[in-house]
């Protein structure tokens, strides 16, 4: 709902925190830190681009990588979401003791580690996450 004042999807807003701490990455890299498919980095990272948040171009010999940059407006951005995520995490917790939101930040890492190694341990036996399109029947 914040983002969307800002005209920033949730998808773009994962996107956005990488690159404002690592601008410059491949396509490939950028799904790989957001945990997503390469084929969903691209949609987002093509809307991100019409949108004027970043550039994509080529860097060095390899002609078919296009690593993504953030154009002056994406970096304006930063000015305006941070604060919103601030605010919307300290919503979130409002009401929880120190401690336990001590214990639910580590209990949620320990999820998301978890889901990643079952994830690779899929992947290593040739199991592959289907596309979203596949699962809608697209």
């Amino acid at each position: 709902m914040r983002l969307n004042t800002e005209g920033v999807t949730f998808g773009q807003w994962i996107f956005l925190r990488i690159l404002w701490s690592h601008d410059g990455l491949s396509q490939r890299e950028l799904s790989d830190k957001a945990h997503l498919t390469e084929p969903t980095a691209h949609s987002a990272l093509r809307r991100m681009e019409e949108l004027g948040f970043i550039v994509r171009r080529n860097v060095g010999s390899n002609k078919r990588r296009q690593h993504a940059f953030l154009t002056e407006k994406g970096w304006d951005l930063r000015d305006r979401l941070e604060p919103m995520a601030v605010e919307t995490n300290e919503f979130a917790i409002e009401g929880l003791k120190d401690d336990e939101v001590t214990i639910l930040r580590r209990a949620l890492s320990k999820m998301i580690r978890n889901l990643e190694h079952d994830e690779k341990v899929g992947a290593s036996r040739g199991l592959k996450i289907p596309s979203t399109r596949s699962r809608n029947g697209l």
